[in-house]
């Protein structure tokens, strides 16, 4: 069973969805930017292993307090809290955290500024520094999957045929399941709450991520993390190359590395069991 709701935390909406058992042990996961962004199937899968399965929308997107899109008025701090003031809301501390994609640089954040909220850690395709180029010792975006991707000409946003087809067209140049991909746009332009071209624009492509405040850095605190914590990135991501998981997984102790060698950058149905397994294993 799932029911959507929106919960009251930090005197703002975040949209959230929950799977399985409430009175299970708690796994969040925050969205990269949308819930969408983590599959039905690892929800269900998740659930049907004992755990209560919460998925939410970060700000300015999904069913999130939606306010300015092209110049939020607050952190990736601030993103941060909403995670551990969302476990406390819910009653279900400390919780499994997970975050995929710039919801993985929440996740990081989170559990360095708010350890006592969260018993694991999942993080899904990120990296370790925020939007922009990288540590000269991390991978950057392949440049010639950016130049493919931001060559093509912006879609009619108010359209919703032409915005899915757009976004399947750049998961084909990404590597990723161009069909899937195509379904979970048109999902997303469904519950995108106003319908204005900038904010559909940015629930699809986590626009937003590019005009936030991320500092300070937080890389060279990842050795104070410690709770269980799983790396999971596809093989063939060219976004977030694979060296910036390998990245992480060694600078947090103890952390352990799940490389899914047919996948880019989303989770393929195809590796939905692996990855659960990965994380029910966490506790």
């Amino acid at each position: 069973m799932t029911t959507l709701t929106t919960g009251d935390v930090n005197r703002i909406d975040l949209g959230i969805e929950s799977f399985g058992d409430e009175n299970a042990p708690l796994v969040l996961l925050a969205g990269g930017t949308t819930m969408l962004s983590w599959p039905d199937a690892l929800c269900v899968r998740l659930a049907a292993g004992g755990r209560r399965v919460v998925r939410y929308d970060l700000r300015d997107s999904g069913e999130s307090t939606t306010a300015d899109v092209e110049a939020p008025a607050y952190t990736l701090r601030d993103l941060a809290a909403d995670a551990a003031a969302l476990v406390d809301a819910l009653g279900g501390g400390p919780a499994h955290l997970a975050g995929i994609g710039v919801g993985g640089m929440v996740a990081q954040v989170a559990v360095l500024d708010h350890p006592g909220a969260f018993s694991a850690l999942t993080l899904v395709g990120t990296r370790s520094v925020a939007p922009g180029p990288p540590d000269d010792d991390l991978p950057d975006h392949d440049q010639g999957t950016m130049s493919r991707l931001f060559a093509r000409p912006m879609p009619d946003w108010a359209d919703r045929e032409a915005v899915a087809d757009f976004i399947a067209a750049g998961a084909e140049i990404l590597g990723d399941d161009p069909v899937a991909a195509r379904a979970v746009a048109a999902r997303i332009w469904d519950r995108t709450p106003l319908s204005t071209p900038p904010v559909h624009m940015a629930n699809q492509m986590g626009m937003v991520f590019s005009r936030l405040d991320c500092t300070p850095r937080w890389r060279e605190r990842l050795s104070e993390i410690e709770v269980p914590t799983l790396v999971v990135h596809g093989r063939r991501d060219r976004f977030f190359p694979v060296g910036n998981a390998e990245a992480i997984a060694h600078e947090i102790p103890g952390a352990e590395l799940l490389v899914l060698n047919g996948a880019a950058t989303a989770i393929p149905d195809t590796s939905v069991g692996e990855v659960a397994q990965g994380m029910l294993a966490l506790g």
